[in-house]
């Protein structure tokens, strides 16, 4: 029976891809959504609460559905509805349309992301899986740096307002004049089209889930969410996708309000260069991992974040412009250390424990919306100084965690006492 896979690898890499390209075009079109509908900040907060909601809504199912249908034929289904909430927004623009839409297209990426790991593992190999699972966040960052810039490429003189160019002739046909970004609905329903014919079309290996890998039943969950050090680790990972999300959906906004810059140039490519940034740092926290303890690094990124995050809020334009995207730098290393020190302080149940980490992923959700709702009543300088609360909770992570297992460092660094 087929197990190992490259080309299955290179799917999968290929659907990391498009998870992020699709996800992050968010943080970009704030503006132009506050615009095109007239909205507040905690009207527009709610487009952002609306997809990332859907992970706390699906995620702990899709892991239990995962263990009664095969992944084939759960992450067509998953492509399936990214596709109609896609298409939906294209055809029928709104602001409650959106709302629907980006909840519809969020369950769709739930789906994909809790899938997509085991079947890394079994495909790749399970002794090449840790290098897989870096490569495929490497591609997750590349195509969160890109996903801006397409955007702003599309919003430039050179596609839209170009009047003979192809794309402004498409894009003038599908979409109205005064909502030109509803152009990125009809490609993002393209390309999960594009996904489900390869999808159809390709084979997949049986994957057998270890017993520590499989997601137990409601009532297990229940069970271990009533560990309160599971609940801290919990909120950890809602505070760093809130901090995450918080920073990258609001970035452009800030910069436009309060420095006068366009949102869909320079706006746009600060963003771009935020995930840019944290696509190297995670090069960077690999190299550190090996050298140091995964808790000091924690605490000593998170707090560089804060110090980053203040700097940006309060200085001048040209502050600003270096370090907000400095920023997601110092917030690379959050996820996958959260991730194993969690796991690692755990011995057993580690299928279930991840889905309710995956399911803090609602921080997205819920912190963006906290930061419009402040901005209305204080403005949004002031409401984005709420995320330092978050991030400096991270920081206090790295001094209460007692993983049984910590990261093993290379010997020449470091020496067992």
């Amino acid at each position: 029976m087929m197990t190992r896979s490259p080309y299955i690898v290179f799917l999968i890499l290929l659907i990391f891809f498009v998870i992020s390209f699709i996800t992050n075009i968010i943080g970009p079109l704030i503006p132009q959504i506050i615009e095109s509908f007239d909205l507040s900040l905690t009207l527009v907060a709610l487009i952002p609460f609306a997809f990332f909601i859907a992970y706390g809504v699906m995620s702990i199912p899709a892991g239990m559905l995962l263990l009664k249908f095969k992944e084939k034929h759960l992450i067509v289904l998953a492509f399936i509805v990214i596709f109609f909430g896609a298409i939906l927004l294209a055809l029928l623009p709104s602001y409650l349309t959106a709302l629907f839409s980006f909840f519809i297209i969020g369950c769709g990426m739930a789906v994909l992301q809790v899938v997509i790991n085991p079947l890394l593992r079994v495909t790749g190999g399970e002794e090449h899986f840790a290098m897989y699972a870096v490569f495929a966040q490497l591609v997750f960052g590349f195509a969160s740096f890109l996903s801006p810039l397409v955007y702003t490429q599309l919003a430039s003189e050179t596609f839209f307002a170009t009047e003979h160019s192809f794309l402004h002739t498409l894009s003038t046909f599908l979409s109205p004049q005064e909502l030109p970004w509803i152009f990125l609905y009809f490609l993002f329903s393209v390309i999960s089209l594009f996904m489900i014919l390869i999808l159809i079309f390709s084979k997949f290996p049986k994957v057998e889930l270890k017993s520590n890998e499989k997601s137990g039943a409601l009532g297990t969950h229940i069970k271990l969410f009533k560990n309160k050090q599971i609940r801290l680790f919990f909120l950890g990972m809602i505070c760093y996708v809130g901090a995450e999300q918080g920073i990258a959906n609001w970035i452009s906004q800030f910069l436009n309000v309060y420095h006068g810059i366009d949102p869909k140039i320079l706006g746009a490519a600060t963003i771009s260069d935020f995930w840019g940034l944290m696509t190297l740092g995670g090069i960077i926290g690999l190299i550190l991992l090996k050298i140091f303890d995964s808790r000091w690094v924690l605490i000593t990124f998170s707090g560089l974040a804060m110090i980053c995050l203040i700097l940006a809020l309060f200085g001048p334009a040209e502050i600003a412009l270096i370090c907000f995207p400095l920023t997601g730098l110092f917030l690379s290393v959050m996820y996958p250390i959260l991730f194993s020190l969690t796991l690692n302080s755990f011995a057993d149940h580690h299928g279930s424990i991840s889905g309710i980490l995956v399911t803090g992923i609602i921080g997205g959700a819920i912190l963006p919306l906290i930061i419009g709702w402040f901005g209305d009543a204080v403005g949004l300088r002031s409401a984005m100084c709420f995320l330092i609360f978050p991030l400096a909770f991270i920081v206090s992570i790295g001094f209460w965690a007692k993983p049984l297992i910590t990261n093993k460092k290379l010997s020449w660094f470091y020496k067992e006492s």
